[in-house]
């Protein structure tokens, strides 16, 4: 599609969302604050389809994605603070301050080498970041924060020399867990919960896994495998909390087999 097809598509849609807010009763009484679980809603939608590669689903959850984007410049726009124009070109200038090796003099040869100098230029940034880790959101899920702290940490050179040397630590966590579960001290043992999750996202990581990815495919396959036992049981005229443990490992041995 040419630059000036999709330039009037994204026109279209900015007409479309005018019309809207000044005609629809709904629209109209849209804020920042009543958009914003939907957001969120929208976003994880998009997630999921990119997560089973559904192109159509993609297509459709990034239309989503981008109407919130709109909707939050034109009721910006409309208390006079600022508007989409304003949004695209602070995100021009921060991408080339950002890029100085692609806009600049400076070389980057590889993807390594550019996320190695992400983090002292964001730090430079007029406006930006004063240490390492305040770019990391409050709000993000657990597993998603653990992934980034780490990586931005290991941008800024702390991280293991080989990766290997990961798995000694997983086994250290592992073993103090062990030891606290033997002792029942329930705090203590989410400490070292948290310890050893923490340091199996960093093996993830090193190895080039999104933690998040790989448990929500094992999310994905389990309730798959649940499902069919459940059906399974449903056919036989019986409910899966009344068979045997034996007789639900069965069904779900042939589960994995499917």
């Amino acid at each position: 599609m040419k630059k000036e097809v999709k330039m009037q598509a994204f026109d279209r849609l900015l007409d479309i969302l005018d019309e809207l807010r000044e005609k629809c009763p709904w629209d109209r009484k849209q804020t920042n604050e009543s958009l914003r679980t939907n957001t969120i809603e929208e976003t994880y939608e998009l997630c999921e389809a990119i997560i089973k590669d559904d192109i159509s689903e993609i297509k459709k959850e990034l239309g989503d994605v981008l109407l919130h984007i709109i909707f939050y410049a034109k009721i910006a726009e409309e208390k006079k603070q600022f508007d989409i124009g304003d949004v695209c070109n602070t995100l021009c200038d921060k991408l080339i301050f950002r890029h100085p090796h692609v806009f600049g003099t400076e070389e980057a040869e590889t993807a390594g080498q550019v996320e190695q100098n992400w983090e002292q230029i964001k730090l430079k940034e007029k406006g930006g970041n004063r240490t390492v880790l305040q770019g990391v959101p409050a709000s993000l899920p657990s597993l998603a924060k653990a992934h980034r702290i780490q990586d931005k940490a290991r941008n800024a050179g702390f991280d293991w020399e080989q990766k290997e040397d990961v798995w000694e630590k997983v086994q250290e966590e592992f073993l103090e867990l062990k030891h606290e579960i033997a002792s029942m001290d329930k705090n203590q043992m989410e400490n070292e919960f948290g310890d050893l999750f923490f340091s199996l996202i960093n093996a993830a990581r090193l190895y080039q896994i999104n933690p998040d990815n790989a448990l929500e495919r094992t999310n994905q396959k389990f309730i798959h495998r649940f499902n069919y036992m459940e059906q399974k049981a449903n056919e036989q005229g019986r409910a899966l909390k009344d068979m045997t443990l034996a007789e639900m490992e069965e069904l779900w041995q042939e589960a994995k087999k499917k």
